[in-house]
């Protein structure tokens, strides 16, 4: 996967369908939970000032994130 970017790297208001996870089957299992599917529209809505956490939106939730957990969920 040479160009595949992950989450955190969208820009602000930019969207994407979530790809695969590379995070530990307990973290991703809950993500899933929370609308963090395959397929599934994500958006960047804002970041941090220091850059973390990072909001998204995704089935009209809004979630924040870790920069480390962002960088293991990728986008198509």
């Amino acid at each position: 996967m040479n160009d595949a970017r992950h989450i955190g790297q969208l820009e602000v208001g930019e969207s994407a369908a979530l790809g695969e996870m590379g995070l530990p089957a307990a973290a991703a299992a809950r993500l899933r939970e929370l609308g963090l599917l395959p397929g599934a529209a994500v958006r960047l809505v804002r970041r941090a000032p220091l850059g973390c956490p990072i909001e998204f939106e995704v089935g009209g939730a809004r979630l924040a994130l870790r920069g480390r957990d962002a960088a293991q969920i990728f986008v198509q």
